[in-house]
């Protein structure tokens, strides 16, 4: 792992920190917004969301020509504050929430892998984000 490339996606969500972390965490919610676009959805999702704890989404394209399970472990979880986790290929995602009223900030920040250009694997996960941040915004 000798890739110390970090990419930072944002996104400002119009909701309480408490709801945004709930939709982030439970599986529940979980499967209806974790897709980068339309094509893709995720089935199955499980959360233990504790130090140690680990995670499981299902990741496939609608069509079922292919799909993917996207998981880790959990290395600190303070909540409605901070999520971070080890990917099982060793590199690590931390989330932090900051909420302030009726907003919350998320900022996502993880190592890139060594496969996929920088500004794929950018627009990849902020396109989730941006689905998530769709998703709670019109749940109410």
């Amino acid at each position: 792992m000798g890739n110390s490339n970090k990419i930072t996606i944002k996104s400002s969500v119009q909701a309480p920190v408490a709801k945004v972390w709930e939709y982030w965490t439970a599986p529940n919610h979980i499967t209806k917004w974790n897709a980068a676009s339309d094509d893709w959805h995720t089935p199955f999702a499980e959360n233990d969301l504790r130090v140690g704890g680990n995670f499981l989404s299902r990741m496939e394209a609608k069509d079922g020509s292919f799909g993917f399970d996207f998981g880790g472990t959990y290395d600190e979880v303070k909540i409605n504050e901070v999520i971070a986790y080890s990917m099982e290929d060793g590199r690590t995602v931390s989330i932090t929430f900051n909420g302030q009223g009726n907003e919350t900030e998320i900022v996502e920040t993880f190592d890139a892998d060594t496969e996929n250009p920088i500004d794929m694997q950018r627009e990849g996960w902020q396109a989730i984000l941006d689905n998530f941040k769709r998703y709670v915004e019109g749940t109410v």
